[in-house]
Formats: C-alpha cells, structure tokens, sequence
C-alpha cells in the first residue's frame, strides 16, 4: 500500500512482466505522452462555471474531479501538474497509460472497479488527508459508458472533500472504436472544460443517501454532456 505521498508520482515497477512487454510498456508510455503534449499544446480551452472550482479551494478544502472516460485526453492536458491522484486499473494497458499522465504530473494509485478496488479506495484516501486532490474517471476502466460508479461519492464521504463532475467538450475530435468511444482532440480545436456544483456527502451517510449522491452525479454529467453538445453545435460554424 502507498502512504508515502511521493510514491504515486514514481513509476511502478514492473517485475511482473516480460522483457518484451516491459519495452511495449516503456515505449507506448513515453509516446503517448509526446503525442499527447503535442497535440494539447495547441488546444484552446475556455472554462464554464469555474467558481464551482474555486468554491471549493477557497473552503480549504481538495476537489474529487470525476469525468467520464471518453473525455480523459484533453482533461489530462488540462489538468497537468497539479498533482492530482487518480485510481488505475492493475491491467497491462494500464501501465503505458500510467506511466503516460505521470509525466504530466498526475500520481497513481492501484485499484479499479473490478480489481483492488478496496485497495485503490485506501489509497486515495490516504493521499487527499496529505491534501492531494483526486480524480476518477467515474465509467470506467470499462464501462458500461456512461454509467456513474460509486467510488468518487464513497471517497467524498470518507474525506469530506466534494465530488465536482466536469465536461471536457472538444469543438472537434476523432473517436475510437473501443467501448467509451474515446475521443482524440483534433489540433487547434477549442475545448470547453464545463464544471457542474459540487457534491457533498455527509460522513454518516447511509447507503440509501450514498446512492442518491450517485444519481446525482450521474444527473450531473449527463447534464454537462448536453450543455456540451450544445456549446458544440453553437460554435461549429
């Protein structure tokens, strides 16, 4: 388990893979990253509702950023070197990736959805009462799209930081045929970060009130998503 707050910054090792995986590993990593810094280099982002954000730092207190997975590329660009922890996945795909968004300053804990999630959750914990801020792509690491997941109102609720769910609309983007259909930031294209209010979740929550925050945030970002759309549609001309 990781307590020290510099040990998510660190590359993981990685013992258990191949010579060969360990190079593919290595090599996607560091390419992605470039290919990445190249292409967010040129985005133009503007922010909507930025004092939900502010709200929150001026209480004293850490945001919990909680997204859907299929933005996570021009969110990663924008939310660089801010020392943000988010919860991967103990996958092989996971550790290019990994490796990818903590050269952009991001930390990692190990954990997901249908592996370690226990494990990533106390690690997270752990790392926002050092006063890192956190974040979740709250879909994943495999779906169902668009479906909101627990894990960022379980951690709210043993923190006391605020969930704050967020858009990232890009004015034109290329897809994936994957699961999420991820989307990959045309060059130039302007991009709308869009912050919804945040959500705080009492400590003593029951499970009936945990749920109810879930549909929250998933009303949230499906909201986002829309006004997204709309913000697209708007300024595709």
């Amino acid at each position: 388990m990781q307590t020290d707050l510099a040990e998510p910054y660190k590359f993981g090792p990685l013992d258990r893979y191949t010579f060969r995986e360990r190079l593919i590993i290595r090599f996607t990593g560091l390419f992605a990253y470039v290919m990445l810094k190249l292409v967010g280099m040129t985005l133009r982002y503007q922010v909507t509702n930025p004092e939900f954000e502010e709200e929150i730092v001026s209480a004293g207190k850490q945001p919990i950023y909680t997204f859907w997975h299929d933005r996570m590329l021009a969110g990663t660009y924008f939310f660089r070197d801010r020392g943000i922890i988010v919860l991967s996945s103990q996958s092989f795909d996971s550790e290019f990736t990994a490796r990818c968004i903590q050269r952009f300053g991001f930390g990692i804990v190990k954990g997901s959805s249908t592996r370690g999630a226990v494990q990533g959750l106390v690690g997270l914990i752990r790392a926002m009462k050092k006063g890192a801020p956190a974040g979740f792509t709250v879909d994943g690491p495999k779906g169902p799209r668009y479906v909101a997941k627990s894990g960022p109102i379980l951690l709210a609720k043993k923190t006391g930081n605020p969930v704050l769910p967020f858009v990232v609309e890009c004015r034109s983007f290329w897809r994936v045929r994957n699961w999420d259909r991820l989307q990959i930031p045309m060059p130039f294209s302007r991009s709308n970060i869009i912050f919804s209010k945040p959500i705080y979740v009492d400590m003593n929550a029951k499970d009936e009130d945990l749920e109810q925050k879930r549909s929250e945030l998933q009303n949230a970002l499906d909201e986002a998503v829309v006004q997204g759309e709309k913000w697209r549609d708007d300024h595709s001309n």
